[in-house]
């Protein structure tokens, strides 16, 4: 598929119907395979190995009223009290993360209240810190752990 700046894994993939299959971990199921999936896949794999985000605290696909309309986050992430923490967007590689892309997270983000949003396309990576104080942001050097978004 692509190559991309997330560390390699043992991806679980196997023909189906449709074509190639990739299994999503947290679904517990076979999808077809996309690049968006192929970096949601990858992406999930980092925040679980890497960041020490708990797999039984994530879902993907998650449903969300904004308005009249229904709407999915890619990945949403809780804390231990079930709370919405981080907002993940994943885009195809080949797609330029620009402000379109931070404008749909945001929509997202309406509902959910989230402190942190993550928009990425496998090669390029963001990480904003929203303060729903006073309305500001400040983008981040890193993903942080799991720990420090479940902080405070």
């Amino acid at each position: 598929m692509y190559r991309l700046n997330l560390p390699s894994f043992d991806i679980k993939l196997r023909k189906g119907k449709n074509g190639t299959e990739v299994f999503d971990r947290l679904r517990k199921k076979y999808l077809t395979l996309t690049p968006e999936e192929w970096v949601r896949q990858h992406f999930i794999n980092y925040l679980i190995t890497e960041k020490g985000y708990p797999e039984t605290l994530m879902a993907n696909e998650t449903a969300i009223q904004l308005h009249s309309l229904s709407k999915r986050c890619d990945t949403v992430v809780y804390n231990n009290s079930l709370q919405p923490v981080v907002i993940c967007e994943y885009k195809n590689p080949k797609i330029k993360i620009d402000q379109q892309v931070f404008d749909q997270i945001l929509r997202y983000n309406i509902v959910l209240k989230v402190k942190y949003l993550i928009v990425s396309n496998g090669i390029n990576h963001y990480c904003c810190l929203i303060n729903h104080d006073d309305l500001s942001y400040q983008f981040l050097e890193d993903i942080p752990n799991y720990t420090i978004v479940t902080s405070s």
